[in-house]
């Protein structure tokens, strides 16, 4: 027993003819209660398809099988309500399980993989199960993995797993067996070396139905034995909620929805290692056709015009096909189908019906339907009387035809229709002509043609009926053109002619003889023969070997002769005995107006082996072009980017080691894009839902739907390829296919194209579709990154720094740095530290001082890792901050300058820099010291001077100076003594330290009597300070003096800790700029310099900070 599923898009059809009642205006929309669904059933059983259906009586309910009515007998019938009965179902095709066992014995090492597979062909789909020396195995172990599909995997073969292995396939018709296949277990080598993973069985590109269950399957070897890890190209994250893996790396996607289509990867990971391989496969998720716009009831007057729009979705893209009362609607003159519309001109009583719209793919149909009423008017004129057709020319008729016998006083235009006679889906030519003549010439016409015309007289309201048609032939003329010549030789002293007939567009009427004129390419006398019409080829005898021959032929009708074609060259093969390849049977065909189709095979006679062909091809009257050469094994080639309305020679030779052997010569037109009678034709819509998908780093996967519209017509695709910014025309590359998908190959990594697809209908191009854009996948990288260097920044740190791969178009994603002792080394323990791909440096930290360290860096991007750089020696001193103070060695590293974008610091510029930075701050506070001091000794002697010859006056401002009253007083501050010191902080002693500096001497008393004592004077404007030996003083000061600010800033403990919390960050291998100034070079460990004694101030104190003016202990402001 056997199941038999019909489905309504493959088997079964039906559909609904109403009979419309004249003139009745009310319209009940007619529907469907009951529809027909897929059914399963058994072989001789019966069913019932429904099918009942509601609307304005009479209602007329047909079947269609496969297209064809159905049939009435006793075993199928209809019932009373419109249902299908079948009373006993008879196989036509075998729909049981068909098995065959994919191989029939495998030889395996002893822990490696083994594989079987099943060739299923069953409905509905079978379970399939396994058997190992006829013991079925279970669904999955920790080792064995039977998939859905029919696959069977085992991991880690045993030499228990030796033996014979079948499946089983079984579905409610019946259960079959496989053929046996063995499985043979080899011992593993006693020393297994390290291998890299390799992928063995890798996923594969499918298609899904809507909510069935897709499987990818993965298995890789290694040793050790790889993980498998699943991740989608396009980095979106994959649904756990209907994906799992299912074994050991196999993934299954179930209830499958649009989201889940895509490029998959599989990766398979050498565990605790870098090491992996990738393959890929893209999951295209089918959905059955869905309407996203319908018709709607149309309510037209006679001789207008209706337009039914319906627009559906689906994977793949569903065909729109239009039904008149359940009938397919054909393409006319009047009627036209295009971009998903169905419009329907000069509306006559005909045209009232139903309209059904049915969108199909291969996942299902959907249909939908609309009623046009047509609506007649009382007074409308007759139709036109005793039209009459008479030839005028090869392209010229006469037409004329009556006024209407009734109202023809009404009418303010007559319209004139004229279409060819013959063939299918002919467009229908208007012309409008005022109401004031009854005649017209039409003469755009093919020669040697039939048509027929017919006349509509309008009115303001209105139009009447079609007049009666007429048909009548134009005359011939000469052919327009000349046939195409195609020649090849035989032997080397002749010349098979052959040529095509010519179409009735170009012959202008029936051809009746033909010359052929020929000549060698020395002579000026050429010879003829004439030939009948009906000859299409012709052998030229007695010729001379390797010598060009010139060939060209005319055709005539009975008007006369056409124009002769160009000359054609050919030249005899050489009279040799060596055996080289004959001449190959050539077929040129356009593909478009710019694209030729080129197709060979070798003759049946030849002998001769053939290394490869070479084709050439040139445009009519230009020299030759250099030849493609092709492989022994190609038999087609495309030749695009030719011009439209152009003549070409191709020609066409094998050859192999002997040399070139017999050409064979063709001449073929580009037909134009455009035709005359194109002219009033709109272009075809271009394809639509263009769809890109990255495969890999050098393929783009491109789908794009067809635009919905009737024709009977071969539909061929062009695809523009070109990378963007695009400067170079000849980078652009047109692909040819008939197909709705296309992968386009030899792409560059990591760069961005643009895609532009354009249909080709009879020669008629479309415009572009929109460009869309998509970037191929990076390559792995391939060189390691270069330049690297390691410089020690202090005793267990170190800065390693590098510089990208020196290749084009490759992306990095994070770099890899290995490093280890030589200890570590040597026990093939390396520690990884990891960065970021727009970092080139890292820092190596907590290194042992005394070792010798190798690192080497490599970098990595999503589709692999790259090798490693050549490994570096770095050698950690013992003592590595003699000589200098390595805070301060680390600190001079900030203010390196960048060099090649990235720093790089050795020891000797480290020294250098920590040397002239102390160099020059110790010259910066000499200078500061001596200008200090010698301002101090020259206002120090102007003071003796000036107070031995002024006591009297210096004591009146001392005394107003006690109480505040001084206005304008000189007054003379008192130098302070070698041991005494102002104190610039408020409310403290004058015994105090003063910043750094230290007195360990006691007081003078006596020089401090002298002192107060003293007679001082102070110009207007300046400070007056004054204070007793044992009283505090409060000293504002707004500013320190330049000692201060040379000798002690707030700012450098702070400046200190910056420094040290700029290396605490620096592992992330990010320098700032901030980091890097010179605004702390004077930090260490105390911000306080050396104390100054008692000795180094003698003779003068130059250690008394210089006061602004301001308010003062004991004095006022002047």
């Amino acid at each position: 027993m056997a199941p038999v599923k019909r489905k309504l898009y493959q088997r079964l059809l039906f559909f609904v003819v109403f009979l419309p009642i004249s003139g009745v205006l009310c319209f009940s929309e007619l529907f469907f209660i009951k529809e027909p669904h897929d059914v399963v059933v058994m072989r001789k059983d019966a069913v019932i398809l429904d099918c009942q259906a509601h609307g304005e009586s009479p209602i007329d309910i047909s079947w269609l099988r496969n297209g064809v009515k159905v049939v009435e007998n006793e075993r199928v019938y209809l019932l009373s309500n419109g249902s299908l009965y079948i009373s006993e179902l008879v196989l036509q095709s075998q729909v049981s399980p068909l098995l065959q066992s994919s191989r029939t014995s495998i030889v395996v090492t002893q822990g490696s993989v083994a594989r079987f597979s099943c060739k299923i062909s069953a409905h509905p789909p079978p379970i399939i199960t396994w058997e190992f020396n006829r013991v079925t195995l279970p669904l999955a172990t920790e080792r064995i993995t039977v998939l859905p599909s029919g696959v069977l995997q085992i991991h880690g073969v045993q030499r228990a797993d030796a033996g014979n292995y079948r499946c089983i396939a079984t579905n409610i018709a019946s259960r079959r067996r496989s053929t046996e296949a063995t499985l043979t277990v080899t011992p593993a080598p006693s020393l297994q070396l390290p291998q890299r993973p390799r992928i063995i069985v890798g996923p594969q590109n499918i298609s899904v139905s809507l909510h069935q269950n897709a499987i990818l399957e993965c298995m890789a070897t290694g040793n050790p034995r790889p993980i498998i890890s699943w991740s989608r190209a396009d980095s979106k994250s994959i649904d756990v909620y209907n994906t799992k893996v299912l074994g050991n790396g196999n993934l299954i996607i179930t209830d499958i929805k649009p989201q889940h289509g895509g490029v998959y990867m599989c990766r398979a990971t050498t565990p605790g290692t870098r090491n992996y391989t990738v393959a890929s496969a893209n999951v295209t998720v089918l959905a059955p056709p869905s309407l996203v716009e319908w018709p709607e009831s149309l309510t037209r007057p006679r001789a207008g015009t209706a337009r039914f729009v319906c627009q559906a979705e689906g994977v793949p893209t569903p065909q729109i096909t239009w039904l008149k009362n359940g009938e397919k609607v054909h393409s006319n003159g009047r009627i036209k189908m295009y971009n998903s519309k169905l419009v329907i001109n000069q509306i006559i009583p005909e045209d009232d019906a139903i309209y059904q719209c049915q969108a199909q793919n291969e996942q299902g149909s959907v249909l939908s339907m609309a009623r046009l009423i047509v609506v007649m008017s009382e007074d409308r004129p007759s139709a036109p009387r005793n039209i009459q057709a008479d030839t005028v020319s090869s392209s010229a008729i006469l037409l004329a035809w009556d006024r209407p016998l009734y109202n023809s006083d009404k009418v303010i235009a007559y319209s004139v229709h004229y279409m060819k006679a013959e063939g299918l889906n002919n467009e229908e030519y208007q012309v409008v002509i005022g109401n004031d003549t009854t005649r017209y010439i039409i003469d755009d016409l093919e020669p040697a043609r039939n048509y027929t015309f017919y006349v509509v007289a309008y009115m303001p309201m209105g139009a009447s009926r079609m007049s009666d048609h007429v048909f009548q032939h134009t005359l011939e003329d000469v052919p327009l053109r000349a046939p195409e010549l195609s020649l090849t030789s035989h032997s080397p002293v002749d010349i098979q002619v052959s040529w095509q007939p010519l179409p009735d567009k170009l012959s202008r009427g029936r051809v009746s003889a033909y010359r052929l004129s020929y000549r060698t390419s020395a002579e000026n006398i050429a010879s003829q023969i004439e030939l009948p019409g009906e000859k299409t080829q012709h052998l030229l005898e007695n010729l001379k070997p390797d010598t060009i021959y010139l060939l060209r032929i005319a055709a005539a009708t009975s008007v006369g002769w056409g124009e002769q074609s160009a000359w054609t060259s050919h030249r005899t093969p050489k009279s040799s005995s060596a055996r080289v390849p004959l001449a190959p049977e050539l077929h040129l065909e356009p593909l478009n107006c710019t694209t030729i189709l080129v197709r060979w095979q070798l003759a049946p006679r030849n002998s001769a082996s053939v290394q490869g062909y070479r084709l050439f091809y040139h445009e009519e009257s230009q020299p030759e072009s250099a030849p493609v050469q092709l492989r022994a094994s190609d038999n087609t080639h495309t030749i695009g980017g030719l011009d439209p309305r152009k003549k070409y020679h191709v020609k066409l030779l094998a050859y192999n080691f002997v040399g070139d052997g017999y050409q064979a010569d063709q001449t073929i037109s580009t037909p134009g894009c455009v035709s005359v009678r194109d002219r009033l034709v709109p272009p075809p819509p271009p394809p639509h839902n263009v769809y890109t998908k990255t495969n890999s780093s050098t393929a783009v996967f491109l789908h794009w739907g067809r635009p919905a519209f009737t024709s009977s017509h071969a539909i061929n695709y062009t695809v523009r390829c070109n990378p963007v910014g695009l400067q170079n025309a000849s980078l652009v590359v047109y692909l040819q296919t008939n197909e709705q998908s296309l992968l386009v190959q030899d792409l560059e990594p990591n760069t961005k194209y643009e895609f532009a697809i354009r249909l080709h209908l009879d020669q008629l191009p479309s415009p572009w579709s929109p460009v869309v854009y998509q970037t191929t996948f990076p390559e792995a990288p391939t060189l390691p990154p270069s330049n690297v260097k390691v410089t020690v920044i202090e005793e267990d740190t170190a800065l390693v720094s590098w510089k990208p791969p020196e290749e084009p178009n490759v992306a990095v994603t994070h770099y890899t740095i290995l490093y280890a002792s030589r200890h570590a080394w040597i026990a093939g323990e390396w520690q990884v530290l990891q960065r970021e791909g727009t970092i080139t440096m890292a820092l190596l930290e907590n290194l042992k001082p005394g070792h010798i360290y190798f690192v080497k860096v490599s970098a990595s991007n999503n589709m692999g890792d790259g090798p490693f750089s050549h490994t570096v020696e770095l050698t950690v001193r013992a003592d590595l901050s003699s000589g200098h103070d390595p805070r301060l060695s680390r600190g001079s590293t900030h203010s390196t300058a960048f060099s090649d974008g990235f720093y790089h610091l050795d020891q000797k510029s480290m020294t250098g820099i920590t040397v002239g930075v102390c160099i020059a701050l110790i010259c910066i506070i000499i200078c500061a010291f001596i200008i200090v001091c010698r301002g101090k000794n020259r206002k120090f002697s102007a003071v003796k001077t000036y107070t031995e010859g002024v006591s009297t006056s210096a004591s009146a401002a001392a005394h107003l100076g006690s109480e505040g009253q001084a206005e304008s007083a000189d007054v003379t501050v008192p130098m302070m003594g070698q041991n005494h010191f102002i104190d610039a902080k408020p409310n403290t002693e004058k015994k105090e330290k003063w910043f750094s500096f230290s007195s360990n001497v006691r007081k003078d008393n006596k020089a401090v009597q002298n002192i107060r004592h003293a007679t001082t004077s102070y110009q207007p404007g300046t400070t007056v300070l004054t204070f007793e030996e044992e009283l505090s003083m409060s000293i504002s000061t707004e500013q320190p003096n330049t000692m201060q600010a040379m000798l002690w800033r707030p700012s450098d403990t702070e400046g200190s800790s910056n420094s040290e919390g700029s290396h605490a960050t620096g592992d992330s291998g990010r320098y700032s700029h901030d980091e890097t100034e010179m605004t702390n070079l004077s930090s260490g460990p105390s911000s306080r310099p050396p104390s100054l004694t008692a000795e180094d101030s003698s003779g003068s104190d130059c250690g008394g900070p210089a006061e602004e003016p301001g308010r003062a202990a004991g004095g006022k402001s002047a």
